[in-house]
């Protein structure tokens, strides 16, 4: 038997609960069990108890995990290729957060290919990033939006569309009376009351903050009886706001508004997207959205800001599977390092309008918006297909450019002194 390749991940912490880090574990689980390839990685992201290197039980030596602060530094990328010399370079995020590994292009793209799984950029076009997208032998792109940004700023670049998937075994549709009984037990006097949720990082482009005061002013239209909020997230995040405060200073304490903030499964998290009737995401930007494929895939409809990968997600072009809410401006946020990011806002009447057709749609229409969004996830997101094309798409990387002896298809640059 041949010896398996090795492939190093720059990512989330693949056990973190977030998109990139479920995604990340999807597609490092689909080609372990192959049994053609191992794994080291770096987990990033959040913060750690140790920096102990990690063996996961079920896979021992085959997936090694470095705990890192950020996404780890050159430094420890370097150790990486001199101690387990890898076939392939594996990362993902959004580009922000990989200037300093593209810098390290040369040096790494000498002896592997370097592929870039491209979470999130948004229109006008980010000609900026020309030199990042060059600096990849392939780029996997997670929307359409995302490829055709790719292909428009370098079309010299190996791109694909390869979009998230979700594990439709787990994230399915429950029993109605099941449904009921759990949220009865769950969530206090919530009988009758229609639930919206949002499963969420509390981030300031999330618009968490905003959420809750667009929600109470919904409510003071329809009437506090008649909807409640459950929020998936952590209130305290360093990167949002206060959320209990807000809730609390807008007097949502009556059962208007839930925080959730206990890590569950992924069996337990589809029990509490079935219990809700819609599911929310109206963030300034999202390169993907994995919270609201997962409502779609357990029959939930959604409500989304028309932007980034949520646009593909609530219709297909033809058919709707939740509310598509057009953004009503643009904002422009940026730091030293990345010159200018855009920002797709909705406005707050827009938003209480697609609260309130949801709340009132009758419940048989409602109910087939989630039916034809599940039929839309197994067909566009399927798991089986995300596994199988990641398989395909290493396999042909690795193929067709070799690594350190046989590596091919890169031309090193070096520096000469101008005398």
């Amino acid at each position: 038997m041949s010896e398996k390749k090795k492939i190093f991940v720059l990512a989330d912490h693949p056990f973190t609960p977030s998109g990139v880090g479920t995604q990340t574990r999807y597609f490092i689980e689909a080609l372990l069990k192959t049994g053609r390839y191992s794994f080291v990685c770096f987990g990033g992201a959040i913060k750690h108890e140790n920096y102990q290197p990690m063996k996961t039980h079920e896979w021992g030596e085959d997936w090694i995990i470095y705990p890192v602060n950020g996404y780890g530094n050159p430094d420890m990328v370097r150790s990486v290729l001199r101690n387990h010399k890898p076939d392939l370079v594996w990362f993902m995020t959004d580009p922000r957060f990989w200037t300093w590994l593209w810098a390290m292009d040369n040096e790494i793209r000498t002896h592997v290919p370097m592929v870039y799984h491209h979470v999130w950029d948004n229109k006008p076009y980010p000609y900026y990033n020309k030199a990042h997208y060059l600096s990849n032998d392939k780029i996997v792109c997670i929307s359409k939006v995302t490829h055709d940004i790719v292909q428009t700023v370098t079309p010299e670049v190996d791109s694909i569309y390869l979009p998230h998937a979700v594990d439709g075994e787990i994230f399915k549709p429950l029993p109605k009376v099941e449904n009921q009984q759990f949220k009865e037990s769950s969530v206090p006097d919530s009988k009758n009351k229609f639930m919206f949720f949002w499963n969420n990082r509390n981030a300031r482009r999330k618009q968490s903050g905003s959420l809750i005061w667009w929600f109470k002013e919904f409510l003071d239209k329809v009437g506090h009886d008649k909807a409640s909020l459950l929020m998936h997230t952590d209130p305290k995040d360093p990167h949002g706001q206060d959320l209990g405060a807000i809730v609390n200073n807008l007097g949502l304490t009556k059962g208007q508004v839930y925080i959730s903030t206990q890590k569950v499964p992924p069996e337990e998290l589809a029990r509490i997207i079935n219990m809700c009737d819609c599911t929310i995401n109206i963030s300034d930007a999202e390169g993907f959205g994995l919270g609201t494929l997962e409502s779609l895939s357990c029959g939930v409809p959604i409500i989304v800001n028309m932007t980034g990968g949520l646009q593909e997600q609530v219709t297909d072009g033809e058919n709707w599977f939740g509310i598509g809410i057009e953004p009503a401006s643009k904002a422009i946020i940026g730091s030293q390092d990345v010159p200018y990011i855009y920002e797709d806002r909705i406005n707050k009447d827009d938003f209480i309008d697609a609260l309130t057709k949801m709340l009132e749609m009758p419940e048989d229409e409602r109910q087939k918006l989630g039916e034809l969004g599940r039929q839309h996830v197994q067909k566009n997101y399927n798991f089986e297909t995300f596994c199988n094309d990641w398989i395909k798409t290493i396999d042909e990387t690795i193929e067709n450019h070799g690594s350190w002896e046989t590596r091919k298809g890169y031309t090193p640059y070096t520096f000469m002194e101008i005398k």
